[in-house]
């Protein structure tokens, strides 16, 4: 493996425990919206996509203004009315820290919008860690990996010279589809049974574990 200059984090599930808060709001927007409430575990498998492809799989039968209503709901529950904690994960700004410190890259992929991360930057103050990120409305939605070839591209890092790190298949499928190093967290959202199933260099209990592996 070629020396790693860059990490590429994903956020919901991977460097926040917010994937309890995205179940409960996305839930609570179908009621709102008298639409069928998926299940917990159905809401788990689209965390990271972007909003229209969760919507096709979570509300096949939705027309355009249903999912409108669904959309706002969703965004009014999860800021302004779920009070379901997000902390960050324990050791996450500990290993961000040690990472740039050894001049590691560091930057983000997520299925939120932008609005969404720069609030979730300005709540935890993580944003100076970060060269760059990308979000959904800004690439296409993973598993697709424009989002990975946006950040690469930017920095001017080879894909095998970077780590994608997350907690779905979404995320690993999306590195693996440009064969990029690729490390599972198993805190997240999708169980390790189908993490392995993309072939990460390994899978990750707790955060701060990945820095001997990106640094070894």
């Amino acid at each position: 493996m070629s020396a790693i200059k860059l990490v590429i984090f994903d956020w919901d599930g991977t460097v926040m425990d917010s994937v309890g808060r995205i179940v409960s709001s996305m839930r609570a927007a179908a009621a709102l919206t008298a639409l069928e409430v998926p299940s917990h575990d159905a809401v788990k498998q689209i965390i990271g996509l972007s909003l229209d492809p969760a919507f096709d799989q979570l509300f096949p039968t939705a027309n355009k203004a249903q999912r409108q209503q669904i959309f706002e709901h969703y965004r009014d529950q999860y800021v302004l009315h779920d009070t379901t904690p997000t902390p960050l994960f324990a050791g996450a700004e500990a290993t961000l820290k040690q990472l740039a410190e050894q001049n590691i890259l560091l930057a983000v992929a997520t299925g939120k919008a932008r609005k969404g991360l720069d609030r979730m930057f300005a709540e935890t103050g993580l944003a100076p860690y970060f060269a760059t990120s990308r979000c959904a409305d800004e690439a296409q939605s993973k598993p697709h990996p424009d989002m990975l070839k946006q950040i690469i591209n930017e920095l001017g890092v080879k894909a095998e010279q970077a780590i994608m790190v997350g907690d779905t298949s979404h995320d690993l499928k999306m590195a693996q589809a440009i064969n990029m190093p690729r490390v599972g967290v198993s805190h997240g959202a999708h169980p390790v049974s189908v993490l392995a199933q993309y072939q990460p260099l390994a899978i990750i209990d707790h955060l701060p574990e990945l820095t001997s592996l990106v640094l070894q």
